[in-house]
């Protein structure tokens, strides 16, 4: 059997369409992306976003098209390399970060438990807290320790400061780096572009389930002088 080679993009779609009934989230959106960079998925609100992202995190289906994550089917193989954080809390309400990083450690064969707890620390928090306990800024830096403690080879985050006060913002970014591989790829989706524009290696914008503009983000701030912020404020009007 043949085995996807290093080389093999991390993520390629050709073709995609998903439809919900008759709206279609998805429009035969093609879409490749290379190892070792940070992508802003930039959009408004229903432009397809997340459902894209579901459907790379293999956790959508009823697709048409091709999609392959690492050169795989979404499946087993690809789940194996793919770090999902949805959009969504997905954790017990009434857990404790320690019984978290249990599920993890169980769950997942890639988890770095060690990585885990410095992440933990590093965003203020401590093992013994419950999230029912914790301000919507902290559950999410609990959610965020956890998708990036994984040894993944795609990371796929969705909104994951959203929602967050402003001050947290910078911090959460910081934690999501902190331990980032340099050969992985980050993908993020948001709409807070001003936020996360001093990461980001490259840009996908995305209307209508298509993408509209995609590059490199100096070579976008160069062609239009000015900043990616103004770009997509420009381009949303």
């Amino acid at each position: 059997m043949n085995t996807p080679s290093d080389q093999t993009p991390p993520i390629q779609l050709s073709g995609l369409t998903h439809r919900y009934g008759s709206r279609t989230a998805i429009d035969s959106l093609d879409l490749e992306l290379r190892p070792g960079q940070i992508v802003g998925l930039l959009g408004e609100n229903g432009c397809g976003k997340t459902t894209m992202l579901k459907i790379m995190a293999g956790v959508l289906s009823g697709y048409e098209g091709t999609v392959r994550i690492g050169g795989h089917s979404p499946g087993p193989a690809s789940k194996a390399i793919v770090s999902f954080l949805p959009d969504a809390s997905f954790l017990p309400d009434g857990a404790r970060v320690s019984y978290c990083l249990d599920l993890y450690d169980d769950f997942f064969a890639d988890f770095d438990r060690k990585k885990a707890a410095d992440l933990i620390s590093f965003f203020g928090l401590q093992q013994k807290m419950r999230l029912k306990a914790m301000s919507k800024g902290m559950r999410e830096k609990v959610q965020i320790a956890l998708a990036m403690s994984r040894d993944a080879k795609v990371y796929l985050l969705d909104e994951p400061i959203s929602g967050v006060d402003p001050s947290a913002r910078q911090t959460i970014l910081d934690g999501i780096l902190r331990n980032l591989s340099e050969d992985s790829l980050l993908l993020v989706a948001t709409h807070l572009i001003h936020d996360l524009e001093p990461i980001l290696d490259s840009v996908v914008m995305m209307r209508h389930g298509r993408v509209i503009l995609q590059g490199q983000a100096d070579d976008l701030r160069e062609t239009h002088s000015t900043s990616l912020d103004q770009i997509f404020r420009e381009t949303y009007r």
